[in-house]
Protein backbone atom coordinates (compact mmCIF):
# COMPACT_ATOMS: atom_id res chain seq x y z
CA UNK A 1 0.00 0.00 0.00
CA UNK A 2 1.52 3.64 -1.05
CA UNK A 3 1.62 6.35 1.41
CA UNK A 4 -1.50 8.61 1.75
CA UNK A 5 -2.59 11.82 3.59
CA UNK A 6 -5.34 11.64 6.08
CA UNK A 7 -7.09 14.25 7.04
CA UNK A 8 -9.78 14.99 10.14
CA UNK A 9 -11.99 17.57 9.60
CA UNK A 10 -14.31 18.82 11.63
CA UNK A 11 -16.89 20.23 9.70
CA UNK A 12 -18.55 19.79 6.58
CA UNK A 13 -16.69 23.20 5.09
CA UNK A 14 -13.55 21.78 5.98
CA UNK A 15 -14.13 18.62 4.56
CA UNK A 16 -15.13 19.93 0.83
CA UNK A 17 -11.90 22.44 0.54
CA UNK A 18 -9.80 19.41 1.23
CA UNK A 19 -11.33 17.68 -1.57
CA UNK A 20 -10.41 17.97 -5.15
CA UNK A 21 -12.68 17.93 -8.11
CA UNK A 22 -9.69 17.87 -10.58
CA UNK A 23 -8.07 14.54 -8.70
CA UNK A 24 -10.18 11.03 -8.32
CA UNK A 25 -7.11 10.02 -5.97
CA UNK A 26 -8.49 12.48 -3.37
CA UNK A 27 -11.08 10.90 -1.88
CA UNK A 28 -13.55 11.28 1.25
CA UNK A 29 -13.84 8.33 3.45
CA UNK A 30 -16.81 7.13 6.18
CA UNK A 31 -16.72 3.63 7.93
CA UNK A 32 -13.90 2.34 5.32
CA UNK A 33 -14.91 -0.80 5.61
CA UNK A 34 -15.12 -1.31 1.67
CA UNK A 35 -12.73 1.32 0.62
CA UNK A 36 -10.16 -0.41 2.81
CA UNK A 37 -10.23 -4.02 1.11
CA UNK A 38 -9.77 -2.18 -1.74
CA UNK A 39 -6.79 -0.13 -1.18
CA UNK A 40 -5.15 -3.49 0.26
CA UNK A 41 -5.78 -5.33 -3.05
CA UNK A 42 -4.32 -2.20 -5.12
CA UNK A 43 -7.38 -1.51 -6.68
CA UNK A 44 -7.00 2.20 -5.45
CA UNK A 45 -4.67 4.06 -4.16
CA UNK A 46 -5.15 7.66 -2.48
CA UNK A 47 -3.04 10.22 -2.24
CA UNK A 48 -5.31 12.01 0.11
CA UNK A 49 -8.24 10.56 2.23
CA UNK A 50 -10.66 13.06 3.71
CA UNK A 51 -12.45 11.46 7.10
CA UNK A 52 -15.68 12.42 7.37
CA UNK A 53 -15.95 10.20 11.29
CA UNK A 54 -15.56 14.07 12.84
CA UNK A 55 -17.67 16.16 10.85
CA UNK A 56 -21.17 15.15 12.15
CA UNK A 57 -23.60 18.32 11.68
CA UNK A 58 -24.88 17.80 8.77
CA UNK A 59 -23.73 14.18 8.48
CA UNK A 60 -25.39 13.37 11.42
CA UNK A 61 -28.78 12.22 12.82
CA UNK A 62 -31.93 10.67 11.61
CA UNK A 63 -35.39 12.82 12.15
CA UNK A 64 -38.80 13.23 10.32
CA UNK A 65 -39.25 15.90 8.33
CA UNK A 66 -41.46 18.85 9.63
CA UNK A 67 -44.62 17.32 7.62
CA UNK A 68 -43.82 14.11 8.55
CA UNK A 69 -43.87 13.08 4.67
CA UNK A 70 -40.27 11.67 4.67
CA UNK A 71 -37.35 10.17 7.16
CA UNK A 72 -34.33 11.33 6.86
CA UNK A 73 -31.20 9.76 7.61
CA UNK A 74 -27.59 11.72 8.03
CA UNK A 75 -24.92 10.55 5.98
CA UNK A 76 -22.65 9.62 8.44
CA UNK A 77 -25.09 7.24 10.07
CA UNK A 78 -23.41 4.00 11.05
CA UNK A 79 -25.63 1.02 10.00
CA UNK A 80 -25.36 0.13 13.53
CA UNK A 81 -27.15 3.43 14.23
CA UNK A 82 -29.81 3.14 11.62
CA UNK A 83 -30.57 -0.63 12.74
CA UNK A 84 -31.13 0.53 16.40
CA UNK A 85 -33.44 4.14 15.57
CA UNK A 86 -36.71 4.02 17.22
CA UNK A 87 -37.62 5.99 14.38
CA UNK A 88 -36.53 3.48 11.53
CA UNK A 89 -38.04 0.71 13.29
CA UNK A 90 -41.19 2.62 13.35
CA UNK A 91 -41.77 3.65 10.04
CA UNK A 92 -39.16 1.56 7.88
CA UNK A 93 -39.26 -1.87 9.29
CA UNK A 94 -38.03 -3.68 6.41
CA UNK A 95 -34.55 -2.07 7.28
CA UNK A 96 -34.17 -3.36 10.30
CA UNK A 97 -34.93 -7.25 8.69
CA UNK A 98 -32.43 -6.41 5.97
CA UNK A 99 -29.62 -5.66 9.02
CA UNK A 100 -30.14 -9.39 10.47
CA UNK A 101 -27.91 -10.93 7.43
CA UNK A 102 -26.14 -8.28 6.71
CA UNK A 103 -22.29 -8.06 6.76
CA UNK A 104 -21.57 -8.65 10.60
CA UNK A 105 -21.66 -6.55 14.14
CA UNK A 106 -18.03 -5.45 13.33
CA UNK A 107 -19.05 -3.75 9.66
CA UNK A 108 -22.24 -2.49 11.13
CA UNK A 109 -20.63 -0.52 14.06
CA UNK A 110 -18.35 1.17 11.15
CA UNK A 111 -20.03 1.08 8.00
CA UNK A 112 -21.82 4.56 6.76
CA UNK A 113 -25.05 4.82 5.17
CA UNK A 114 -23.32 7.80 3.13
CA UNK A 115 -20.18 5.47 2.15
CA UNK A 116 -22.17 2.51 1.41
CA UNK A 117 -24.35 4.26 -1.51
CA UNK A 118 -20.99 6.49 -2.78
CA UNK A 119 -19.12 2.83 -3.20
CA UNK A 120 -21.22 1.50 -5.89
CA UNK A 121 -20.85 -1.97 -4.99
CA UNK A 122 -23.74 -3.55 -6.85
CA UNK A 123 -23.71 -6.42 -4.52
CA UNK A 124 -24.48 -4.51 -0.98
CA UNK A 125 -28.08 -5.28 0.19
CA UNK A 126 -28.87 -1.91 1.31
CA UNK A 127 -29.23 0.47 -1.72
CA UNK A 128 -31.39 -2.13 -3.73
CA UNK A 129 -33.99 -1.45 -0.85
CA UNK A 130 -33.55 2.48 -0.97
CA UNK A 131 -34.04 2.14 -4.48
CA UNK A 132 -37.74 0.13 -4.02
CA UNK A 133 -38.44 2.98 -1.15
CA UNK A 134 -37.93 5.64 -3.71
CA UNK A 135 -35.51 7.36 -1.41
CA UNK A 136 -32.94 9.98 -2.28
CA UNK A 137 -30.11 11.70 -1.26
CA UNK A 138 -28.71 15.01 -0.85
CA UNK A 139 -25.00 15.45 -2.65
CA UNK A 140 -23.28 18.70 -2.05
CA UNK A 141 -19.61 19.96 -4.22
CA UNK A 142 -17.53 22.74 -5.46
CA UNK A 143 -20.80 23.19 -7.96
CA UNK A 144 -23.15 23.55 -4.81
CA UNK A 145 -25.75 21.18 -3.35
CA UNK A 146 -28.14 18.43 -5.80
CA UNK A 147 -30.81 16.01 -4.38
CA UNK A 148 -30.54 12.80 -6.87
CA UNK A 149 -33.10 9.76 -6.76
CA UNK A 150 -31.07 6.67 -5.46
CA UNK A 151 -31.95 5.06 -8.47
CA UNK A 152 -30.21 7.69 -10.40
CA UNK A 153 -26.94 7.20 -8.40
CA UNK A 154 -25.99 4.11 -10.00
CA UNK A 155 -23.94 4.41 -13.38
CA UNK A 156 -22.05 0.81 -13.61
CA UNK A 157 -20.20 -1.47 -11.96
CA UNK A 158 -18.41 0.46 -9.59
CA UNK A 159 -20.01 3.74 -11.18
CA UNK A 160 -21.91 6.38 -9.73
CA UNK A 161 -22.88 9.89 -11.01
CA UNK A 162 -21.22 11.68 -8.06
CA UNK A 163 -18.79 14.13 -9.41
CA UNK A 164 -14.81 13.97 -7.65
CA UNK A 165 -15.51 16.56 -4.63
CA UNK A 166 -18.62 15.61 -3.85
CA UNK A 167 -20.58 14.02 -0.78
CA UNK A 168 -23.60 12.69 -0.01
CA UNK A 169 -25.00 14.46 3.45
CA UNK A 170 -27.91 12.62 3.77
CA UNK A 171 -30.82 10.19 2.31
CA UNK A 172 -34.77 10.99 2.34
CA UNK A 173 -36.82 7.99 2.63
CA UNK A 174 -40.37 8.99 1.45
CA UNK A 175 -43.17 7.90 3.81
CA UNK A 176 -46.11 5.98 1.67
CA UNK A 177 -49.14 5.45 3.98
CA UNK A 178 -50.13 1.43 3.61
CA UNK A 179 -46.67 0.68 2.02
CA UNK A 180 -45.27 -2.88 2.94
CA UNK A 181 -41.78 -4.32 1.79
CA UNK A 182 -39.61 -6.72 1.87
CA UNK A 183 -36.22 -7.80 0.63
CA UNK A 184 -35.10 -11.44 -0.31
CA UNK A 185 -31.50 -11.95 -0.32
CA UNK A 186 -30.47 -15.50 -1.83
CA UNK A 187 -26.20 -16.77 -0.83
CA UNK A 188 -24.54 -19.79 -1.46
CA UNK A 189 -22.62 -19.68 1.87
CA UNK A 190 -23.40 -17.93 4.82
CA UNK A 191 -26.18 -15.98 5.89
CA UNK A 192 -24.32 -12.30 5.85
CA UNK A 193 -22.31 -13.53 2.89
CA UNK A 194 -22.68 -11.45 -0.70
CA UNK A 195 -25.90 -12.05 -2.19
CA UNK A 196 -25.89 -13.77 -5.75
CA UNK A 197 -29.19 -12.59 -6.00
CA UNK A 198 -30.99 -9.73 -3.93
CA UNK A 199 -34.60 -8.70 -4.93
CA UNK A 200 -36.18 -5.62 -3.10
CA UNK A 201 -39.79 -5.04 -3.57
CA UNK A 202 -42.00 -2.22 -2.47
CA UNK A 203 -45.88 -2.10 -2.43
CA UNK A 204 -49.26 -0.31 -2.06
CA UNK A 205 -52.15 -3.05 -1.50
CA UNK A 206 -55.70 -2.54 -2.40
CA UNK A 207 -57.77 -5.69 -0.89
CA UNK A 208 -56.57 -8.39 -2.87
CA UNK A 209 -55.21 -5.90 -5.99
CA UNK A 210 -51.47 -4.45 -6.32
CA UNK A 211 -52.39 -0.43 -6.47
CA UNK A 212 -48.84 0.27 -6.81
CA UNK A 213 -45.19 -1.66 -6.43
CA UNK A 214 -41.71 -0.98 -7.23
CA UNK A 215 -39.26 -3.94 -7.65
CA UNK A 216 -35.36 -3.85 -7.73
CA UNK A 217 -33.08 -6.49 -8.40
CA UNK A 218 -29.36 -6.43 -6.96
CA UNK A 219 -26.23 -8.07 -7.02
CA UNK A 220 -27.34 -10.50 -10.28
CA UNK A 221 -25.99 -6.93 -12.33
CA UNK A 222 -23.59 -4.46 -12.30
CA UNK A 223 -25.96 -2.15 -11.18
CA UNK A 224 -29.26 -2.47 -8.69
CA UNK A 225 -31.83 -2.11 -11.46
CA UNK A 226 -35.22 -1.36 -11.33
CA UNK A 227 -37.75 -4.05 -13.12
CA UNK A 228 -39.90 -1.91 -14.78
CA UNK A 229 -41.74 -4.16 -17.22
CA UNK A 230 -42.34 -6.32 -13.91
CA UNK A 231 -43.48 -3.85 -12.16
CA UNK A 232 -45.97 -2.77 -14.91
CA UNK A 233 -47.91 -6.44 -15.33
CA UNK A 234 -48.27 -6.43 -11.97
CA UNK A 235 -49.72 -2.61 -10.77
CA UNK A 236 -53.21 -2.46 -10.66
CA UNK A 237 -54.05 -6.65 -10.65
CA UNK A 238 -55.30 -9.10 -7.69
CA UNK A 239 -51.84 -11.13 -6.89
CA UNK A 240 -53.00 -14.34 -8.04
CA UNK A 241 -50.30 -17.17 -8.83
CA UNK A 242 -50.95 -16.73 -12.88
CA UNK A 243 -50.20 -13.47 -12.47
CA UNK A 244 -46.90 -13.83 -10.29
CA UNK A 245 -45.65 -16.41 -12.76
CA UNK A 246 -45.82 -13.99 -15.51
CA UNK A 247 -44.40 -11.63 -13.73
CA UNK A 248 -41.35 -13.59 -12.92
CA UNK A 249 -41.35 -14.69 -16.37
CA UNK A 250 -41.03 -11.12 -17.52
CA UNK A 251 -38.82 -9.84 -15.06
CA UNK A 252 -36.48 -12.80 -15.92
CA UNK A 253 -36.58 -11.25 -19.96
CA UNK A 254 -36.17 -7.68 -19.04
CA UNK A 255 -32.44 -8.07 -17.52
CA UNK A 256 -29.69 -9.78 -18.94
CA UNK A 257 -27.80 -11.59 -16.12
CA UNK A 258 -24.73 -12.97 -16.61
CA UNK A 259 -23.06 -16.19 -14.52
CA UNK A 260 -20.34 -15.32 -12.16
CA UNK A 261 -18.43 -17.49 -9.22
CA UNK A 262 -22.07 -17.28 -7.19
CA UNK A 263 -23.76 -18.71 -10.08
CA UNK A 264 -25.18 -19.40 -13.56
CA UNK A 265 -27.14 -16.98 -15.32
CA UNK A 266 -29.65 -19.32 -15.76
CA UNK A 267 -29.78 -20.54 -11.79
CA UNK A 268 -29.99 -16.98 -10.76
CA UNK A 269 -32.80 -16.53 -13.23
CA UNK A 270 -34.89 -19.17 -12.35
CA UNK A 271 -34.25 -17.70 -8.58
CA UNK A 272 -35.41 -14.28 -9.60
CA UNK A 273 -38.80 -15.77 -10.90
CA UNK A 274 -39.23 -17.66 -7.55
CA UNK A 275 -38.33 -14.82 -4.80
CA UNK A 276 -39.97 -12.43 -6.82
CA UNK A 277 -43.18 -14.28 -6.21
CA UNK A 278 -42.83 -15.51 -2.84
CA UNK A 279 -41.90 -11.74 -1.75
CA UNK A 280 -44.93 -10.26 -3.48
CA UNK A 281 -47.27 -13.53 -1.99
CA UNK A 282 -45.61 -12.31 1.79
CA UNK A 283 -46.05 -8.60 1.00
CA UNK A 284 -49.79 -9.51 -0.02
CA UNK A 285 -50.40 -11.39 3.41
CA UNK A 286 -50.49 -14.44 1.21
Amino acid sequence: MKNFDLEEPESLAEALALLDEDDSAVRPIGGGTALMLMMKAQFFEPTRLVSLRKVGGALGGIDLSEDGSSLRVGAGTTFTQLQQSPLVQKHLPVIGRVMKTLANVRVRNVATVGGNLAHGDPHLDLPPVWMALDAAVDVVGPSGERRLAVADLFQGYYETSLADGEVITALYAPLVEDRRAAYAKVTTRASHDWPALGVAVSLVPDGDVIADIRIVLGAALDMPTRLTAAENVLRGQPAGDDLLATAGETAAEEVDIESDHRGSAGYKNHLLKIYLGRVVRELMGR
